[in-house]
């Protein structure tokens, strides 16, 4: 740390924490805390009492919900760390953090290896470019399978794995410690003094082998980004372990080689040499490319000098000092009480206070600097995803892209008197979470919220009700169902009309035509200039976009559609924008009475994990909700059962498979993509929306 305070930007590290649900990732977060000395004592998740999972919904259920950031020194190094949410309902927290991350660390159990969640983070982490460190926990555990995980790393994620150590167990299976390979001995932690201090001893005689196999194997590989260890190796020499370590880092940055640890978490085996990895093979910002305007060539890299330019990735409403916008800072520096410029909104803002984050607590700073995470204070105007720069030299960064509800209910309030206080405190959870929407339907006048799934909708409301006051009755849970064109249609549309004076005209030619599943609607206008004006142009395509949030089937938006404005004509006196927005309504109902159109509905893939004797109820059941068994892999005594199944069938699904396998079992499902519904279904869902 510089004399100012601030750490020197080649010293810090920004990363995050990402797992399936239940791999270890707080309790392991919980032990960096510890170590690094930013706790005096390890929260324990079976306690309730962690410091990163502070909301007491967190706490009571045992798992991460929101994001959390904090800051810690390890040696002479800062990290920035972000403990995010494993279960798939709170993808959108993983999302938001990748985006402003530099590293991270993903963990993986080694009883059950790598499941469905991990490679999700895995592949959003891929997405993102993030360069990452994968530590194997629960080594404690009779079962677990270090080397089985370090194969499956590298068969199902693509990854080449650089194993560091090997776990060593005595007769009984216990954990011993975990073998460092470039050094060639055994670490022992303490356990008295909770691992705070540990002991070096020999490789065991029976291991030698293993050792000298996968030392060979990390040596082989990280030779290929340094010259001076592929001159040891070639010639037999002890390898200079400053350039292993130094070429490890080059190909872990460059994404090509992934360094891999492992310990347990809560027996306290395994952290320490986890923190050296992360300092050691993980980017400091000046380590990362540039981040580019959106539109443009402007660029802002990690540079005190460089104009300020910042991403606001998440907004909390915190009851003490009010709105808190976390940002990660990219170039320049801001002091507390600058103007700067909402370069998504065109507004410009005051940033009145500036924080540090350790969870829920504050810690007051001057300014923010290049390569930090902060919390700043100020307009209500800054929304997640926002680009905030200096006035004088703007730049629009790329926002933040979260995946569409797919889960929407009806709530009421429980007396009228309530409905003002029930939409403000929605409003203010929707302000926080960009996957929760509120709609009021226009036809029932319900308030309807929408979310990723069951369980998400129902911590939200929980919160409502703990930190408001306000409780709301719930519907049951109805899926978010599109629409999509099955053939393509054209329709050349004519629309004249005679008033009183002037009369209006509009002629437009629409194309429509089906595009593959995920391509969202796509518009486009291929009208010739001098056909129609580009005023009248726009009012069409404009008309057709409102029209098509309402699917002619049940109401549903349409999704996976290309619109073209293919041609038509004007009439200089008679025509005007009204004309052309009807030509293209018209010509759109024309399109929905004559179009064939499919229901599309969620359908979500994962696995489910059961112990063999109830894999028959288990299969027989996802079979009864149109589920489709893509495979089914033993992992020791669990077999697990990769499976597509409509989202519609899962409602409930976590008690039926409780009650099938006596609740030994466990599934982690997500929304993949949109298929057809069976016809016969389709016209059942349609009848029931009135249509």
């Amino acid at each position: 740390m510089s004399a100012n305070g601030f750490t020197e930007m080649k010293w810090v590290r920004n990363i995050g924490i990402m797992a399936h649900i239940d791999a270890g990732k707080t309790t392991t977060t919980e032990r960096i805390l510890y170590y690094t000395g930013r706790t005096h004592r390890m929260g324990e998740v079976h306690d309730g009492d962690t410091e990163m999972d502070w909301m007491p919904e967190e706490r009571r259920r045992g798992i991460t919900i929101t994001s959390a950031a904090t800051s810690l020194f390890w040696h002479e190094y800062q990290i920035n760390l972000i403990d995010t949410p494993g279960h798939v309902d709170f993808t959108a927290e993983v999302e938001r953090s990748l985006r402003i991350l530099d590293g991270g660390i993903v963990i993986f159990s080694g009883v059950e290896m790598v499941e469905s969640q991990s490679e999700a983070v895995w592949h959003q982490a891929d997405r993102y470019r993030i360069p990452r460190i994968a530590f194997i926990n629960k080594l404690d555990r009779v079962e677990s399978n270090y080397i089985g995980t370090l194969e499956m790393l590298e068969e199902r994620l693509g990854a080449k794995a650089i194993p560091l150590q090997l776990p060593y167990c005595d007769s009984d299976r216990c954990l011993v410690g975990m073998i460092d390979l470039l050094e060639q001995r055994l670490i022992v932690w303490n356990q008295e003094n909770k691992g705070e201090t540990w002991e070096y001893l020999a490789v065991p005689e029976k291991l030698r082998a293993s050792v000298e196999h996968y030392r060979e194997m990390a040596i082989e590989r990280v030779a290929e980004f340094s010259d001076r260890v592929m001159e040891c190796y070639v010639e037999g020499k002890d390898i200079d372990l400053t350039a292993f370590h130094g070429g490890l880092r080059r190909g872990c940055i460059k994404q090509l080689l992934v360094p891999v640890l492992g310990g347990s978490a809560i027996q306290n085996q395994g952290i320490q040499p986890l923190l050296d990895a992360v300092t050691r093979y993980l980017p400091s910002p000046l380590d990362v490319p540039p981040v580019h305007e959106l539109k443009g060539d402007a660029v802002r890299s990690a540079d005190l000098a460089a104009p300020f330019a910042a991403l606001a990735f998440k907004v909390v409403l915190d009851r003490y000092v009010g709105r808190l916008v976390f940002i990660r800072v990219y170039s320049g520096k801001i002091r507390a009480g600058e103007q700067v410029l909402n370069v998504s909104t065109g507004k410009r803002l005051r940033l009145s206070r500036i924080f540090r984050m350790h969870a829920n607590q504050r810690t007051q700073l001057d300014e923010a600097r290049a390569g930090e995470i902060v919390a700043v204070v100020g307009s209500k105007d800054i929304s997640t995803g926002d680009t905030l720069s200096d006035r004088a030299a703007p730049i629009l960064l790329e926002a933040i892209s979260f995946p569409e509800p797919v889960v929407f209910v009806a709530v009421e309030p429980r007396s009228e008197g309530e409905r003002g206080a029930l939409h403000e405190g929605l409003a203010r959870l929707a302000q926080e979470d960009p996957t929760f929407r509120v709609d009021v339907d226009q036809t029932t006048d319900q308030t309807v919220i929408s979310g990723m799934g069951e369980l998400h909708l129902e911590i939200l409301m929980e919160r409502l009700r703990k930190e408001e006051g306000i409780s709301v009755a719930m519907g049951k849970p109805q899926v978010a169902y599109r629409e999509t064109l099955r053939e393509p249609i054209s329709v050349d549309k004519e629309f004249a009309k005679q008033t009183t004076g002037r009369g209006q005209y509009a002629h437009v030619i629409v194309y429509l035509e089906p595009l593959s599943r995920g391509s969202g609607v796509q518009f486009v206008d291929a009208v010739k200039k001098d056909e129609i004006p580009k005023q009248y142009r726009a009012a069409a395509i404009g008309a057709m976009k409102e029209l098509l949030t309402n699917g002619p089937l049940a109401g549903y938006p349409l999704v996976d559609i290309k619109v073209t404005l293919a041609g038509g004509s004007f009439n200089p006196v008679d025509s005007s924008e009204v004309a052309f927005r009807a030509a293209a309504t018209d010509a759109l109902h024309d399109v929905f009475e004559r179009g064939i159109f499919d229901l599309l509905e969620p359908i979500m893939e994962g696995e489910v994990a059961t112990p063999g004797e109830y894999l028959g109820e288990v299969m027989d059941d996802l079979g009864q909700r149109r589920g489709v068994i893509q495979s089914c892999q033993s992992r020791g005594a669990v077999q697990v059962i990769v499976v597509c199944v409509p989202l519609a069938e899962t409602f409930g699904y976590a008690t039926r498979l409780r009650s099938l396998t006596q609740g030994r079992a466990a599934y982690t499902l997500r929304v993949t993509r949109y298929d057809a519904v069976p016809e016969e279904l389709s016209r059942m869902i349609m009848r029931s929306r009135g249509y």
